[in-house]
């Protein structure tokens, strides 16, 4: 079985747009931790988040209940 990144997929376009956008998201894990920042990559088990002091956060998806931009 091979895992393959899946680029035609609504979220994996979603999450992308995030990136080039250099938009800010709130991400939610399944302990309740928010995670604050901006996306800087993706790939098929993670995402990493940058924080305001640039410290990136590496983020298993499995534990993402949701990503949304920060109002």
């Amino acid at each position: 079985m091979t895992d393959e990144f899946e680029t035609g997929l609504p979220s994996v376009r979603q999450m992308q747009a995030l990136i080039k956008d250099n938009t800010e998201v709130e991400v939610k894990l399944v302990t309740s931790d928010l995670v604050v920042g901006k996306l800087r990559w993706q790939d098929t088990n993670c995402l990493c988040v940058i924080d305001h002091y640039d410290q990136p956060t590496i983020v298993w998806k499995q534990a993402i209940v949701f990503v949304k931009p920060k109002a």
